[in-house]
């Protein structure tokens, strides 16, 4: 079998063309452009391309499947892929070892989805950005003011429209300050900033709610209580093919939802989450997670089963919903059925989340 390992560069990239029977192989260098790549390709016409997932993975695996080949995306954190005391590594042994694990069927494939797909996760990513980015202006103006001596309401109730109108009064452009009053040209700045920010916010919202308008898998989503639009969006962007996941489990460990475990003889221990996978999913989930426990009673139940009534066992607890919560998103978008109150027979039990 031909095989074609690419170690994929931002400048350059390093290719290895590698007979999988025989083991040998000759290496190429190119430019990371289209074009060059696409000369390999007809050079080499390999069976199957393995390439790391990268920032130019997207565009360089919708070029490769447009050639009708066969490619592999390999996870780089595999512990197969791991580089562990060695006193030499290049791009060459790079390419040559993603070449030999490929052959070997060692690759830990990453699913790389459609480039819409991906397009679509982009933007829901740039919107988390957005947020994350307006809550530290937010934090810096808390900030300024606790240097002032000044209070400001907590949580929402501070950045009502009466409270903005208090904060624009108090700030003052920087060249109009003295020196015992930069503090309001610094409020000023940011006040400024966050307006920017929660315009961008909205543009980039009204550009997801357009997508979400025409896509039904993201109604049915919402149609879950406690369910919005953004999760709603989330998921299905993350998910996609809701069919390559064999079980509940598997769409669990995916967003780094279930435990880690180390056995070893009688040993089993299990601790907290993995924490792998898409963190903004995850970080969505248990935080509508909380707010669902007020509207969806099967949330209420699961949280209520596994918290016993312990205050120490909340985000034990919130994390079962959380997980749970995914579970049953996946399998109504799998199903292609919508929400119902009684339990599903594609639910899971629940002994494994108390984990």
């Amino acid at each position: 079998m031909s095989i074609l390992a690419i170690d994929l560069g931002k400048g350059k990239s390093v290719a290895c063309d590698y007979e999988a029977h025989s083991g040998e192989h000759k290496f190429y260098g190119i430019r990371t452009v289209p074009s060059e790549l696409q000369d390999l390709l007809e050079l080499i016409r390999p069976e199957r391309v393995v390439i790391e997932i990268c920032s130019q993975a997207g565009w360089v695996g919708d070029q490769i499947r447009a050639a009708g080949i066969e490619l592999q995306v390999a996870n780089t954190n595999g512990q197969a892929w791991q580089w562990r005391r060695v006193k030499r590594k290049t791009d060459r042994d790079d390419a040559l070892k993603l070449a030999r694990l490929s052959a070997l069927n060692q690759i830990s494939p990453v699913y790389l989805p459609e480039r819409a797909t991906r397009q679509w996760r982009s933007l829901i990513q740039y919107r988390q950005t957005l947020v994350a980015r307006r809550t530290a202006v937010k934090n810096r103006i808390r900030s300024i003011l606790d240097r002032e001596a000044l209070s400001m309401p907590a949580g929402k109730s501070g950045w009502s429209v009466k409270r903005l109108k208090v904060l624009r009064e108090w700030a003052r452009p920087v060249e109009d300050c003295g020196v015992d009053d930069f503090w309001r040209g610094q409020l000023c700045e940011e006040l400024e900033h966050l307006d920017r920010l929660e315009s961008s916010i909205k543009r980039v919202e009204a550009g997801l709610d357009k997508l979400a308008s025409s896509d039904p898998r993201v109604h049915r989503l919402m149609k879950t209580p406690g369910v919005g639009k953004r999760l709603s969006e989330m998921v299905v962007a993350v998910i996609d093919d809701p069919h390559r996941f064999g079980n509940g489990k598997q769409v669990a460990a995916y967003v780094g939802l279930t435990p880690r475990q180390f056995q070893s003889g009688t040993m089993d221990r299990r601790g907290g989450i993995t924490g792998r996978g898409h963190k903004d999913l995850r970080k969505l989930l248990v935080e509508v997670s909380w707010l669902g426990l007020r509207y969806n009673p099967r949330m209420r139940s699961v949280y209520e089963r596994i918290c016993q009534g312990s205050r120490t066992r909340k985000k034990l607890a919130i994390v079962a919903v959380a997980r749970r919560l995914l579970i049953w998103c996946w399998a109504m978008l799998r199903d292609e059925t919508d929400w119902e109150d009684k339990r599903q027979a594609s639910d899971e039990p629940l002994r494994s989340e108390a984990a």
